[in-house]
């Protein structure tokens, strides 16, 4: 069956944040766009994620025009806690580097966008069958099926892979082309979303001789958390006062004590850290998960993705307007110098904050030794405050 031809100036794969984002921004220049995306708008807005948004991130969303729900009805957070030894520390981001974070859900990121081009009569297709991606070093082009069976060939100038952790994309590079970095870490998280009163009003990361447990916030009834846990537990194997025994033991301690109440979902997280370089081959272009994760201790996987696209929408406008590729043909190595930090922070923290099932005695006195390097040095606070919040520049 003969394909419909369709033309367009960037063709964007997956429509997550990153995806609608870069097309919004095109959007306001004259840059034409079409996104594809294999999930349904229901499915994507029904996929639970947390999210904590970096304040350049959050400026993105309301100076561009997308939302600014994010400030009406996300949580602005000037600080979290580190707890370790049943003792609190507080990072006050205001006070060390002037700036805050947002707790907004990731699902409520992408309601935003997708309300957006919906709005501005932008061209994204969801439901899309039987993708495939050709001519990557020439006018690339992607065969796909709409969610009305009609089969079509959509041509363009370039081609971006936003299109997640299994990009179709990303597999498309030759393997001569590429180098992929990979870490995988000996723990997971085992996250539940339970109805209670919050227990703190910032987040708490808690290290203990027990393991990790990070206390977070959904709404004034409903919070998310998580502990450490082996990436071989299976979910339905804990019941809900098992759940709370191991939070318990933690997290409180010295006056603190965890709201607790029913569990509503509960789920093993595993995770790893993965780059793949160079973020470019001929006219496609990675962003987001589909070039690199990283662990959620540091809270900068989304938040890499933005500013990804934020560097590739510079390119393309500067292309679209001077004809030049200088900005495209820098856009791997600038979005990785970025990439890289984030890496190492979230390694960092990660590191620091999860007990080793097979830690001895001297590993775990160093541990804590790192956290009160960091926790009693203004400079210590200060570098984990400014990579929190967001790096200035690029």
């Amino acid at each position: 069956m003969a394909r419909t031809p369709i033309t367009t100036q960037v063709a964007i794969m997956g429509a997550g944040p990153a995806g609608l984002m870069l097309s919004h921004l095109l959007a306001g220049q004259g840059i034409d766009s079409v996104v594809l995306e294999i999930r349904s708008r229901q499915a994507i807005q029904e996929t639970v994620r947390a999210g904590i948004l970096e304040h350049g991130t959050v400026n993105l969303l309301v100076d561009s025009g997308v939302s600014d729900r994010v400030l009406r009805e996300g949580d602005r957070h000037d600080g979290i806690e580190l707890r370790f030894n049943g003792e609190s520390h507080r990072i006050d981001f205001k006070e060390l580097v002037g700036e805050s974070v947002w707790l907004y859900p990731q699902t409520d990121v992408f309601m935003d966008f997708a309300a957006r081009r919906e709005a501005d009569g932008g061209d994204v297709r969801y439901s899309v069958t039987d993708t495939s991606v050709h001519d990557l070093e020439g006018k690339p082009k992607v065969w796909f099926t709409d969610a009305d069976g009609q089969d079509f060939e959509l041509q363009a100038d370039f081609l971006v892979g936003a299109d997640g952790s299994r990009s179709h994309c990303r597999r498309r590079i030759p393997e001569a082309a590429r180098t992929q970095y990979f870490h995988e870490y000996p723990f997971a998280w085992f996250g539940i979303l339970a109805e209670a009163p919050r227990s703190s009003e910032e987040l708490i990361y808690a290290n203990s001789e027990h393991g990790f447990a990070l206390i977070s916030q959904r709404t004034e009834n409903v919070q998310r958390m998580y502990f450490q846990c082996d990436p071989a537990e299976r979910a339905e194997d804990w019941d809900d006062e098992r759940i709370w025994a191991e939070f318990r033991k933690r997290v409180n301690g010295n006056g603190f004590e965890l709201k607790e109440g029913p569990v509503l979902e509960k789920m093993v997280l595993p995770f790893r850290s993965f780059v793949h370089a160079p973020m470019r081959h001929g006219n496609l272009f990675l962003a987001g998960d589909a070039a690199h994760t990283v662990p959620p201790t540091g809270a900068k996987g989304l938040n890499l993705a933005i500013n990804d696209v934020k560097l590739l929408f510079e390119g393309l406008e500067y292309f679209y307007g001077s004809g030049s590729t200088a900005l495209l043909d820098s856009y791997s190595d600038r979005a990785l110098d970025r990439v890289w930090k984030a890496q190492h922070f979230s390694y960092w923290m990660t590191s620091m904050l999860h007990t080793p099932t097979d830690a001895d005695d001297f590993a775990r006195a160093r541990q804590l030794g790192e956290l009160r390097s960091v926790v009693s040095s203004e400079h210590g606070r200060a570098y984990l405050a400014e990579a929190y919040t967001g790096w200035p520049g690029r």
